[in-house]
């Protein structure tokens, strides 16, 4: 595979520019076979104060499981912005992340990112795609992450399906969630992904969604932060995207704690056997 380092993270806003105005005419099976790398990352420590608030992680120097990602966003968005990448980023869904900590990870530590996409398959509503995430101290592998999104198209009736996510406990919610119709320009303020689908009902409409929606990145850091601090260590998580959550919007969180597994999610407040967010927690 073809390593490509960069000269530092790149600016989220105009690679999503140039990804809106070539969306039209991307087509081809075959994703690049390149990684892009961004050496000595350090960590702004005003910005992730205001990403652990907003997700309701303490205030600290240990980076939230999900933060490494944040930082890849912009190298994620620079290989996806590229000409010759087949899919188009604008609507692109996310379904599902799968990300192991190996150890805490502390803000004083510069990392180096590498962002990789994998093959594309068949799905019932388009095609999905594989990207790999990676974060280094030094040689040292400190976190990675594999996550699928969804480009919607033409799907294949028959395409085989992913795994299936557990199902999330019944009973009494563990807490209810009222999300203003601003958190998706709150979060992206934080994250930098500025994605219109969540950031006003009539850049969503443009998207193909009947209303803005919340960060998917958000849902799963903040029911993370919910479950105390065991992902700050050494974990694995796994989580699944299955339906949008609209803005505003009322969510419960639901939990389950099983023979050190903790199963735990989001589902609707007025439809509780609509879910969310279903994630798995091994710590």
């Amino acid at each position: 595979m073809a390593l490509e380092t960069l000269p530092g993270t790149p600016s989220t806003v105009p690679l999503l520019a140039r990804a809106a105005l070539t969306a039209r005419g991307r087509s081809g099976d075959t994703v690049p076979d390149r990684t892009l790398r961004v050496d000595g990352v350090t960590v702004d420590r005003q910005r992730l104060a205001a990403y652990q608030r907003i997700t309701g992680h303490d205030v600290s120097d240990t980076l939230p499981q999900p933060y490494p990602w944040v930082l890849a966003f912009p190298v994620q968005t620079a290989l996806m912005a590229r000409p010759d990448f087949p899919v188009a980023l604008p609507g692109m869904v996310h379904l599902e992340n799968r990300v192991t900590t190996h150890r805490t990870l502390d803000a004083s530590e510069p990392l180096t990112l590498d962002v990789s996409a994998g093959a594309l398959h068949p799905h019932r509503r388009g095609r999905t795609l594989d990207v790999r995430l990676e974060a280094r101290v030094g040689d040292e592998l400190v976190w990675e992450c594999d996550s699928v999104y969804l480009s919607r198209g033409r799907g294949t009736e028959d395409a085989p399906r992913g795994d299936s996510p557990p199902s999330l406990p019944d009973g009494p919610a563990a807490g209810v969630w009222r999300l203003p119709e601003d958190l998706g320009r709150e979060y992206a303020a934080v994250s930098r992904d500025v994605n219109p689908i969540h950031l006003h009902p009539l850049s969503a409409r443009a998207m193909g969604f009947r209303r803005h929606i919340a960060h998917g990145m958000w849902t799963y850091a903040r029911t993370l932060a919910a479950l105390g601090r065991a992902s700050l260590g050494p974990s694995t998580s796994r989580v699944w995207f299955t339906r949008p959550v609209f803005l505003p919007g009322t969510v419960e969180l639901a939990v389950r704690r099983e023979g050190g597994i903790v199963t735990a999610g989001l589902r609707s407040r007025k439809d509780p056997e609509k879910t969310h967010v279903v994630l798995t927690l091994h710590a």
